[in-house]
């Protein structure tokens, strides 16, 4: 009896105590031990839960003992713990080094990595955090298989061609970038530190986005607040320095003179410089230009949200000097971002946001003939920066172009002033379980206000920036455009095994612009102070007294449809038809239909591959569209009056001349989409239990209908050449990617990145057989040099093959030779024609921009409290041609032209030195060079401290940390900057004396409340 008793005792006590409902608290943190806010807390099998506050606490009331608590958190591994006791938890979440769930931004939509199916590369806040970029496009250079960034300017907000997979078009070639999906054609608007990650579609998956998607897209997601997010304050800063990363070494005043001498000599003149002792070093004018320049940047930020909304606000100013001119280059930009979110109903939802940036550029003449550095090379060193009487020295003797490189930035006055606003709304409403109805709209205002004022001023006979009269331009350009997506989404998943998404919309945009420009001439005493059109003499309104009509007006419709399936969540298809119109095509032309389709097998999820140990993912996936492309000029398949035409009525001078109109260029109602079609095929895998990351693709993006403005007769009429399809493009490349992370004990984590992209570009057609299209200056009244022509790389550079130099008279009169008058000494050319003579029909390829393979490494490791990251591109392949020479008289040299030929025997690789008439100045291989190089772009230390006090402060993050940016270069190149260049299609990689980016130093901060 007394047994059963203790039996049936013991069994209350077991059922009492499983029935016992208890209050569990605690903190979640991650594996370094900071409290992660915004986790997921589920009790299983239940609707109860909750979410940590900021300092990662929670509290769940009234839980069953023996209950399962489920810790979620987007990019870390599910975590769940089995209720015993109700003291205090400490839960430590894991980093998913697979994140297979990770959420992605796809056109429209989201996904989960593991069910993309075409190429899609994301950078995350993190990698943006340790770049510090003051761009944008500065984050995505090795980081990122496949895109290739131009610096087109190291000045101070310069921007930056980005290319995806390659040049597929002459014309404009820049992918479509949206930002919140809001279309913006300029990242200067946008604050790095506002970005939360930026998802780069490659491929056909592009295709969603139709028009101008040919080039591949750019999603930009920036931060904002969370639902049941306490409120978070984040201050970044930085404070550092500037300075160029070399100087192109040129001659001093006694090796100038030495130089000098010999030429004049060489051609029977009498030098000018009796005494080379007396000369010394001279000036030495890249190191007057250049400066060591300040930067600072400050942004603060707060989140937060409540049980149905979430808001963001940030506001950020950065300002920087330039290593040219200081702050005759400075810019200075302002931003302000706020987002808004809210849940009216359980199935209503609204989301808002809303950026204004104002920049101010001060801007000096850089990358061109006769800039501020092309001036710094060109001038001569035996003369002072300023004269006896303290005035700027003359540049006498020295060409058209060449001015004191001192005297013309102290004359510029030129800046912009941009002030752009844009942002979104939307609403998504959830009906029938499985329906989402959603309309957008996004706009983006921006006003332009352009100011530049030439004073009089006077460098030297006949110089070409000579002004004899004070001028002032006041302009003031205002853009608008606006996008509008509607669409209805059905997402269900039948008997837990076929998961259905289908995409319905439409997509209208427009874009606008009007520009309006007065000029004023004879300012009041030549005073900067005074430089105002209205206080001018002698005003002008540009548009409106020549009768041009300064506006344009472009628009897009566009329908869609998409559809993705998959089974079991291993076999995976995704399909989607756009139809686009434009108001670039006539009737007959308009609209375009773009298709284009993907597949995906998830191998590692079949039955065979259950016991791996080796292989944790495995994605095989291939994908091909046709996207379309109308990046040309408005109303082009029309005749329009809108040319400009000078008409003299009663006299044949300038008072009686009459601006008028005039036909614009010539029509041509045929001009239909130029069509892009890509092919990809590609792997994604992971290995050793995830610590091993593979992405592999191999892709063909063949454009056709190539939208090209070919040369014409003058017979056709006076206006510009008609743009017509007639050209091929094509890109053959493979891409491949493979990091490796790992841990290794408590204190140590580390990552290795690295990705490598291999291209091969080629011009199948142009305007039907042997024909081409030319740009690219070289020189001065030479011919272009630069084509796109059939079997040739796209913008290849076209000149004379050399051949050493001739060394004695009777090679120079046993050899071709062209018709300007030849001496030993001067460059032997191939007759690659073998008619005896060298002429234009003796030019050959000899190079291109384009490189043959780009390549990024990323190393990072955490040890304890300190974090450090290094991050390295490299370039190979690519051509870059030397035109920072100019050829004249007196004008300097660099170093290298101290190895001339100066007799028989001497060189056979450098020619002669004369002021005579000599053919050594036409454009051949001498001016070409290799312009692959190695780049260590950011490296960076960090330190973070500790809250012990975490209950008392509210202070949850402070960083410290010292970061160089484009630390050093390796390259054959002997330019500034082999990174640089204008990046057109044709014409690009030539170097003028371009503004070379500069090597920066950092100290940072980054707080956290």
């Amino acid at each position: 009896m007394r047994h059963t008793l203790f039996k049936i005792l013991t069994l209350l006590f077991i059922s009492y105590s499983s029935a016992q409902n208890i209050d569990i608290s605690g903190m979640v943190i991650d594996e370094s031990g900071i409290a992660i806010p915004g986790v997921n807390i589920l009790v299983k099998d239940s609707s109860k839960g909750t979410v940590t506050d900021f300092d990662g606490n929670f509290t769940l009331f009234d839980v069953q003992v023996g209950s399962t608590l489920k810790f979620s958190y987007v990019g870390y591994i599910t975590y769940e713990e089995i209720v015993t006791t109700s003291s205090k938890l400490t839960i430590t979440l894991q980093e998913d080094l697979a994140k297979l769930d990770e959420v992605v931004v796809i056109g429209y939509g989201t996904q989960t990595k593991k069910e993309i199916t075409g190429a899609v590369s994301v950078v995350g806040a993190e990698t943006i955090e340790k770049l510090k970029p003051t761009r944008i496009e500065q984050a995505l250079q090795g980081q990122v298989a496949g895109v290739n960034i131009t610096t087109n300017s190291g000045s101070p907000g310069g921007a930056s061609t980005i290319s995806i997979r390659g040049v597929s078009t002459n014309g404009d070639s820049r992918p479509l970038i949206l930002v919140d999906g809001n279309v913006v054609e300029d990242l200067s608007v946008i604050n790095p530190n506002d970005i939360e990650s930026m998802n780069i579609l490659k491929d056909a998956t592009a295709g969603i986005y139709g028009v101008r998607a040919a080039n591949g897209v750019i999603l930009i997601t920036t931060k904002t607040g969370r639902k049941e997010m306490p409120l978070t304050i984040e201050y970044n800063a930085y404070v550092g320095f500037q300075q160029t990363t070399r100087q192109i070494p040129v001659l001093n005043a006694t090796e100038y003179a030495v130089i000098v001498n010999e030429g004049y000599a060489a051609a029977g003149s009498t030098p000018p410089f009796s005494d080379l002792s007396a000369l010394g070093v001279g000036t030495d004018w890249q190191d007057k230009v250049f400066q060591n320049a300040p930067i600072f940047n400050h942004a603060i930020t707060f989140k937060g949200g409540k049980e149905k909304s979430s808001y963001s606000y940030s506001s950020s100013l950065l300002k920087q000097d330039g290593i040219v001119g200081g702050s005759k280059s400075n810019f200075t930009r302002i931003t302000n971002a706020a987002t808004y979110n809210l849940d009216f109903l359980e199935n209503f939802k609204f989301k808002s946001g809303l950026t204004l940036t104002r920049t101010k550029k001060n801007n000096l003449p850089e990358s061109t003939l006769g800039s501020v550095l092309f001036n710094a090379l060109n001038m001569a060193p035996n003369r002072p920066v300023r004269d006896g009487n303290g005035d700027y020295t003359l540049a006498d003797g020295l060409g058209g172009e060449v001015v004191n490189p001192l005297a013309q930035m102290a004359n510029t006055y030129s800046r912009n002033k941009v002030m752009k606003l844009n942002g979104f709304a939307g609403l998504s409403y959830n009906f029938l379980d499985h329906f989402t109805a959603q309309a957008n709209i996004q706009f983006n205002y921006a006003e332009v206000d352009n100011y530049s004022f030439d004073p009089i001023d006077f460098y030297g006979v006949g110089k070409v920036f000579n002004t004899l009269t004070s001028e002032v331009f006041e302009g003031f350009d205002i853009f608008r455009d606006y996008t509008f997506d509607g669409f209805i989404k059905y997402e269900n998943t039948f008997n837990d095994n076929h998961k259905l998404n289908v995409l319905l919309g439409t997509s209208v945009f427009k874009t606008t612009g009007v520009f309006s420009g007065r000029t004023g001439k004879n300012i009041i005493n030549n005073d900067p102070a005074n430089a105002k059109v209205d206080l001018a003499s002698d005003q002008e309104d540009i548009y409106k007294e020549r009768g041009s009509n300064p506006t344009f007006d472009s628009r897009l419709l566009s329908y869609f449809t998409r559809v993705q399936y998959d089974y079991k969540g291993k076999y995976l298809l995704s399909a989607v038809v756009r139809r686009d119109g434009s108001t670039k095509f006539g009737p007959g032309n308009k609209f375009g239909y773009f298709p284009s389709g993907s597949l995906g097998w998830v191998v590692s999820d079949e039955d065979f591959m259950t016991n791996s140990k080796f292989l944790d993912f495995l994605k095989i996936r291939a994908s091909y569209g046709i996207l379309g492309n109308d990046r040309i000029g408005d109303y082009r398949f029309v005749s329009l009056l809108n040319g400009e035409g000078t008409y003299f009525f009663g006299g044949n001078d300038a008072e009686h001349e009459i601006f008028g109109k005039a036909s614009g260029g010539i029509a041509n109602p045929e001009i239909k989409w130029e069509k892009q079609k890509t092919l990809d095929i590609g792997v994604d895998m992971r290995l050793l239990n995830n610590k091993v990351d593979i992405t592999a693709d191999y892709f063909i993006r063949r454009t056709e209908d190539l939208l090209v403005s070919p040369e014409v007769s003058g017979l056709l009429g006076t206006g510009a050449a008609p743009f017509v399809n007639a050209g091929i493009v094509e890109n053959t490349g493979i891409e491949f990617a493979i990091g490796y992370s790992d841990t290794i004990g408590e204190d140590f984590k580390f990552s290795i990145n690295y990705n490598v992209t291999a291209i091969k570009n080629e011009v199948i057609s142009v305007s039907g057989e042997g024909e081409f299209l030319e740009s690219g200056n070289f020189g001065i009244s030479q011919p272009v040099i630069a084509r796109m022509e059939a079997g040739f790389p796209l913008g290849y550079f076209v000149g004379y093959k050399t051949d050493g130099v001739f060394q004695t008279q009777d090679e120079v009169d046993n050899a071709a030779v062209t018709n300007i008058a030849t001496q030993p000494g001067d460059f032997r050319y191939v007759d690659q024609n073998n008619d005896g003579v060298i002429d234009l029909e003796d030019r050959v390829d000899l190079g291109n921009p384009i490189p043959d393979a780009t390549m990024g490494l990323n190393i990072s490791f955490d040890y304890k409290k300190f974090d450090f990251s290094a991050y390295a591109f490299a370039s190979l392949g690519n051509e870059i041609v030397r035109n920072y020479e100019r050829n004249q008289q007196l004008v300097n040299k660099p170093i290298w032209y101290l190895d001339r030929w100066t007799g028989p025997g001497s060189t056979n690789a450098a020619p002669r030195q004369t002021i005579g008439t000599n053919p050594n100045t036409l454009f051949s291989d001498y001016y070409v060079e290799d312009g692959s190089f190695v780049r260590l772009q950011n490296i960076q230390l960090g330190y973070t401290f500790s809250n012990n006090n975490s209950e008392e402060s509210s202070l949850d993050k402070f960083r410290i940390y010292v970061s160089a940016s484009n630390v050093f270069t390796l390259t054959e190149y002997r330019g500034y900057d082999p990174t640089a260049g204008t990046g057109a299609p044709i014409g690009g990689g030539i170097d003028q004396g371009i503004y070379p980016s500069a090597r920066t130093f950092l100290l940072g901060i980054n707080v956290k409340f």
